[in-house]
């Protein structure tokens, strides 16, 4: 049971390189051309995929930490390789989404299937802001109870809902997730939020005091609500309200 743990960790890795490869191997094609030019574009199906991939590495990313205070197996070895899986799960894989959407969006434009490499380097920020955002966390002994920066796997999901909000065309806001400006403006507030030092509520319960965790509770119940209603939208929507939570109830979060 020591390593049980330790298990889960790499599955979430398994889960990780799985959305991965159904990223890069999308095997569709994500633009029509006609004479006059441009005229539609469709988002490929296996990105959604690798979205639902990334939700199955966070589940499996909490599940471990529980079974780790649960089975009291904590180990030094098992915070490095949470991070470590964590880097590819919630740094890589989302990083590859905005690559690809970033694609997308400059297909939509007049010449734009020739888009240089230099433009669709900015997705890359995401990794590399989850990398510096996990190996602060490792050095740091004090986010026992709260977490200072936007934890990854919040991020990851957020950029893994992306794909399944235009796929499904969910709320008409396939047209704004496939502009190349609002792309660019989501990984740096994304990038950004992550190596902040901004103090973030912890979901970690010490007692289920409901006074002392109000805090905790709201988001929960929030965060139902808004998957109940507004389906993948909710992951950016619970995102905000997070933020906003965690700077109203800053006195309370350490």
């Amino acid at each position: 049971m020591k390593n049980l743990p330790n298990l889960f960790t790499l599955l979430n890795l398994v889960f990780g390189c799985m959305a991965i490869i159904y990223i890069l191997q999308t095997g569709q094609t994500i633009a029509y051309v006609e004479r006059e030019g441009f005229t539609s574009w469709n988002l490929p199906e296996k990105i959604t995929w690798a979205s639902l991939f990334i939700f199955a590495a966070a589940i499996v990313d909490f599940v471990d930490g529980f079974l780790a205070r649960f089975f009291k197996s904590t180990s030094a070895m098992g915070k490095q390789l949470d991070s470590l899986a964590d880097v590819v799960s919630f740094g890589v894989a989302p990083g590859l989404i905005m690559y690809q959407l970033l694609r997308i969006s400059f297909a939509k434009e007049e010449g734009g299937l020739d888009v240089s490499v230099v433009m669709l380097l900015p997705s890359l920020l995401i990794p590399c802001a989850a990398a510096w955002r996990l190996a602060k966390f490792n050095l740091d002994d004090s986010q026992t109870h709260f977490f200072r920066g936007l934890p990854t796997p919040a991020a990851g999901m957020v950029v893994a809902s992306l794909p399944i909000i235009v796929f499904y065309q969910q709320f008409g806001l396939e047209t704004i997730l496939t502009v190349k400006w609002n792309l660019y403006l989501i990984i740096i507030l994304l990038s950004y939020l992550m190596v902040s030092r901004i103090s973030m509520l912890s979901i970690k319960f010490r007692n289920l005091n409901v006074k002392e965790n109000f805090p905790k509770y709201l988001l929960i119940v929030f965060a139902i609500i808004s998957l109940i209603f507004l389906r993948a939208v909710a992951f950016p929507v619970v995102l905000v309200f997070y933020i906003l939570v965690s700077l109203i109830f800053k006195k309370n979060i350490a």
